[in-house]
C-alpha cells in the first residue's frame, strides 16, 4: 500500500507544478485541458477499492456514519483508497480553477495562491478560488 501511495502522490503532483509555476505555456495549457490528468489516482483508487468490493469486504452501509467512515479509512487500503480519491477530485477541482481563471484572463500569479490551497487544502483552495472569482468578474463588469 506505500507504494501505490506515493505513487498516487508522485502522479498528480507534476499537474500541480504546472498550474501553479508554468500557466502560461501553450503546452500546459494543452495539457491541463484534459480531464485525464486525474486517471492515475482514479486508477490508483479502483485498484485499492475494486478489490474490497469484489471480495465482499467494503460495508457500503460504512459510509453512513462517522464511525463506519473512521473504520474505513482506518486500514492501509481504505487510507490508500482515500487519499487517491482526494488526490483525483481536488486535482480535477484544480484543473477547473486553473482553466477558468485562464480563460477570464485572472493573472496567473493570483490563481496560485487558490491553486496552492486546492491541492494542500481541497475545499479551503476552491473557497479562495471561488472569492477570487468574484471579485474578478465584479472588476469586469
Amino acid at each position: 500500500m506505500d507504494t501505490l501511495f506515493n505513487l498516487a502522490n508522485i502522479s498528480v503532483l507534476p499537474f500541480w507544478v504546472i498550474m501553479i509555476a508554468l500557466p502560461r505555456m501553450p503546452w500546459a495549457v494543452r495539457l491541463i485541458r484534459s480531464p485525464l490528468i486525474a486517471l492515475p489516482p482514479a486508477l490508483i483508487y479502483a485498484g485499492t477499492v475494486l478489490p474490497l468490493v469484489a471480495g465482499g469486504g467494503l460495508d457500503f452501509s460504512a459510509f453512513g456514519s462517522l464511525n463506519g467512515v473512521m473504520g474505513l479509512l482506518s486500514t492501509a487500503p481504505g487510507a490508500a483508497a482515500g487519499w487517491a480519491h482526494f488526490l483525483a477530485f481536488d486535482l480535477l477541482v484544480g484543473r477547473w480553477a486553473y482553466l477558468d481563471a485562464h480563460e477570464r484572463k485572472i493573472h496567473p500569479a493570483l490563481v496560485a495562491v487558490p491553486l496552492f490551497f486546492v491541492f494542500m487544502l481541497g475545499p479551503v483552495g476552491f473557497l479562495l478560488y471561488l472569492v477570487l472569482r468574484f471579485v474578478a468578474i465584479r472588476r469586469a463588469a
